[in-house]
């Protein structure tokens, strides 16, 4: 019965690989997206490692062109600037790896010996910051220059050149072919914050609707919103790569990869990390007006659900500038019409603002009328609506900016 039960594991892990293999083959066939520019990445480290054989192995009459190829093949690297420091931190370690063993083998005159004097001192120097994760190379290049037993001051030229040669090939094969630039990432990232955050408004707007939230419900949205959090950090990330993405690709080579190039600014990343924090502030607060031990006191059915209704139409907002921002100039300017309506339509349209200020100013009379019932009433219903208005004045700045010109 193990045996059959592992089979079955096995079998189903082997299909379920197969389906994702499926899946992003079908992807990058499709268009434009993470698994077409692994594939396009993956071509270019080949073809530089191909081009680097060819110049050391025919080219220069190398018999054992084997770091050229190497060197070239490691890298290709995600961006151009990141090939460049990794090439520079990969020679460094590779020339450091051929002097440390060849001066060991030079004293010891015996290769085990030449090994044990060399690697941990090379080991040590791996985990220096300076080399990053390239510092290994410097502990794998003495062991293959004393397999070798190439250790004479030719020799070792010879080595550091064929490093040299790899590197300046695979700087020049992902510099000069479809230089990488990570700019739909930001895109994906900041829209699918931006969708994720209505997403939470709207369990939030159902529980407080239905009435039937409990600490448990309370912990499922204090959860969600710790989500976004982690959604803001992959965004934050995604921003570190496109930056580094753009650093030395020239706009002649970028153009030929028909990206387009206006990705949102950093402003909005700020923004919807504002939004992030409210949206958690606000899950905080509702655990804890459900929890019947603290002194807060919820808020009556009534409040409950006119905030409810409030948090909703924030969610649809959310979700329209998550579509926004998903989209790029281009594409807004070929949907918008000469009289630009698209821009007053929808979720953020004039009628949603209207709304809006009306549940504000129902909440506003809710909040008097608690004030009536005690401080512990007071307290929750204040500290939700300071949660609402701040998500107002982040996630619609057309009711931001309408409020300071009154």
């Amino acid at each position: 019965m193990r045996e059959a039960s592992w089979g079955r594991r096995l079998t189903e892990t082997v299909r379920r690989e197969a389906s994702g293999v499926g899946r992003a083959a079908r992807a990058a066939c499709g268009g434009p997206g993470r698994e077409r520019d692994l594939v396009v990445q993956s071509w270019k480290a080949a073809g530089a490692a191909l081009l680097a054989w060819l110049v050391a192995g025919s080219w220069l009459g190398d018999p054992m062109a084997l770091m050229a190829p190497w060197a070239a093949l490691v890298l290709v690297q995600a961006t151009v600037y990141g090939s460049l420091r990794q090439a520079a931190q990969q020679w460094t370690a590779i020339c450091a790896g051929t002097l440390c063993a060849s001066a060991a083998q030079a004293v010891t005159a015996d290769t085990l010996g030449a090994l044990t004097l060399s690697l941990p001192v090379l080991m040590l120097l791996a985990n220096w910051p300076r080399f990053g994760d390239q510092g290994i190379y410097a502990a794998t290049t003495a062991v293959f220059t004393l397999a070798s037993g190439a250790v004479s001051a030719p020799a070792v030229g010879h080595r550091v050149g064929q490093a040299a040669l790899g590197a300046v090939i695979g700087v020049a094969v992902n510099a000069l072919v479809l230089p990488p630039v990570h700019l739909r990432d930001v895109r994906e990232n900041l829209a699918a914050l931006a969708r994720e955050a209505g997403a939470v408004l709207d369990a939030v707007a159902g529980g407080l609707r239905d009435g039937g939230w409990d600490t448990g419900t309370a912990a499922e949205w204090s959860r969600a919103a710790a989500r976004l959090e982690r959604r803001r950090e992959g965004l934050r990330s995604a921003r570190g790569w496109s930056r580094e993405s753009l650093r030395l690709t020239s706009k002649p080579l970028r153009a030929l990869r028909r990206l387009p190039l206006d990705v949102p600014p950093e402003s909005e990343d700020a923004r919807w990390g504002r939004v992030t924090d409210h949206v958690v502030a606000l899950t905080r607060t509702l655990a804890v007006a459900a929890d019947g031990e603290r002194a807060p006191a919820p808020p009556g059915p009534a409040a409950l659900r006119t905030y409810a209704r409030l948090l909703e139409l924030l969610g649809d907002a959310c979700r329209a500038e998550a579509e926004r921002a998903a989209t790029t100039g281009a594409e807004r300017a070929a949907t918008t019409g000469a009289d630009g309506a698209e821009e007053t339509a929808g979720p953020t349209g004039p009628a949603v603002l209207e709304e809006l200020d009306e549940l504000r100013l129902r909440l506003q009379d809710g909040l008097r009328d608690q004030a009536t019932r005690g401080a512990a009433h007071t307290a929750v219903l204040g500290a939700l609506l300071l949660q609402a208005e701040n998500l107002r004045a982040e996630v619609l700045p057309a009711a931001r900016e309408a409020e300071r010109s009154r």
